[in-house]
């Protein structure tokens, strides 16, 4: 896998660093003031401003987020520089990293200046998995990073409490393109967690489904998203725990939340296998597995911890989890399978953890029931699996 020069991963988080100084600056102007509230033993910044006349009361985010305490201390000496984030802009697609189609920024862009990001949505598959090139320094191939659709997620606890919403969604996404429509939900069509454009454009909110599966299929009310719901999908808690911010190559720059991508990794060789009932999911399941393998060699070399990890929290989750992750384990190719292997092998010793025990055999992973029962160590590379 190729790397990005130092130069070019240093040019991606100045300009990371600037995007998020532009979103602060937007959202909160210098006439307002800052505040902070408590609610069930934990801090929240909030801004007090006037429109209008009016005083309104806008999220910000946690307290204990050491960026975001930062720029409430120095807020009013942010200045958004945008030609000069266009030119870093420029500069970075040069070189090689992805970029959105022009579309697809200025959805992501008018969803940024919405308040979606701030709101703590999280930009979840193909558009993130663009962000990881400059974030981890590698160059990630074009094939699979097309994508015809966007899907933001957001936990239900954090969409009732945080007493925002973004203005009305179908507003927002008409910004861009006038022909969005809703689309009726299946089970309630009443409500809505996906909109369409002519073209086929798919704009999609989802939320965990941390209950029972017969919930699985019903939209949940989100408060914060401007009229939307959100569609529960299992697995999807893991995904988005933790977030870290990134940048889309677009315009000035999108500053947005992604999922951590050591969870983006495992969480896609879950899905992979959970595909398997779907008659038309094969090659979305292909893409799944080529996604994680790619971030799999992208960050064993140096963030083997975090792979390690995030491996480790999804196999203690229970059987259900396991089987998926074994199934989706064996689809990887020898070599992806043996760097994930090495990672946990690493990684695990302190941990007192054996990747043994995590699912890796010489004869490659076994079934969830037969955990810790005479495994072998993991297989060298060329191996019979």
């Amino acid at each position: 896998m190729r790397e990005l020069g130092l130069a070019i991963q240093t040019l991606f988080a100045d300009l990371e660093q600037r995007s998020l100084d532009a979103e602060f600056d937007a959202a909160f102007p210098a006439t307002g003031s800052f505040s902070k509230k408590e609610r069930k033993g934990r801090g929240y910044w909030y801004f007090q401003g006037y429109e209008d006349r009016q005083r309104y009361s806008r999220y910000v985010g946690p307290a204990d987020d050491p960026e975001i305490a930062a720029r409430v201390e120095r807020f009013r000496d942010l200045k958004a520089d945008f030609t000069e984030r266009r030119r870093m802009v420029s500069a970075l697609k040069a070189a090689g990293l992805p970029t959105p189609d022009a579309f697809t920024g200025d959805l992501a862009e008018a969803l940024w200046q919405a308040g979606l990001f701030r709101l703590r949505g999280v930009l979840v598959g193909t558009l993130a998995f663009q962000c990881y090139a400059g974030m981890l320094g590698v160059r990630l191939p074009a094939a699979h990073l097309r994508t015809g659709d966007m899907d933001i997620a957001q936990f239900h606890s954090v969409s009732i409490s945080i007493e925002d919403s973004l203005p009305p969604i179908l507003d927002v996404l008409r910004q861009v393109d006038p022909s969005f429509q809703e689309v009726p939900h299946q089970a309630d069509a009443r409500q809505a967690t996906a909109f369409r454009n002519r073209k086929g454009f798919l704009v999609e909110f989802l939320v965990p489904n941390t209950g029972k599966d017969e919930h699985q299929g019903k939209p949940a009310a989100m408060p914060a998203l401007g009229g939307a719901a959100a569609q529960p999908l299992r697995f999807l808690d893991f995904l988005i725990h933790a977030p870290v911010r990134s940048v889309l190559l677009h315009a000035g720059g999108v500053s947005v939340r992604v999922p951590a991508p050591e969870r983006y990794a495992v969480h896609k060789l879950i899905v992979a296998a959970r595909r398997r009932a779907d008659p038309g999911g094969r090659l979305k399941a292909d893409k799944d597995v080529a996604q994680a393998g790619i971030l799999i060699e992208a960050m064993a070399p140096r963030r083997h911890h975090d792979l390690a990890d995030a491996w480790i929290e999804a196999w203690s989750r229970g059987p259900k989890w396991r089987s998926a992750l074994v199934e989706g384990l064996s689809r990887l190719p020898d070599e992806q399978w043996e760097m994930l292997a090495a990672a946990i092998r690493r990684a695990g010793g302190s941990r007192g953890v054996r990747a043994e025990d995590m699912g890796f055999l010489n004869d490659g992973p076994v079934g969830a029931g037969t955990v810790g029962d005479g495994f072998q160590p993991p297989s060298k590379p060329g191996s019979s699996r």
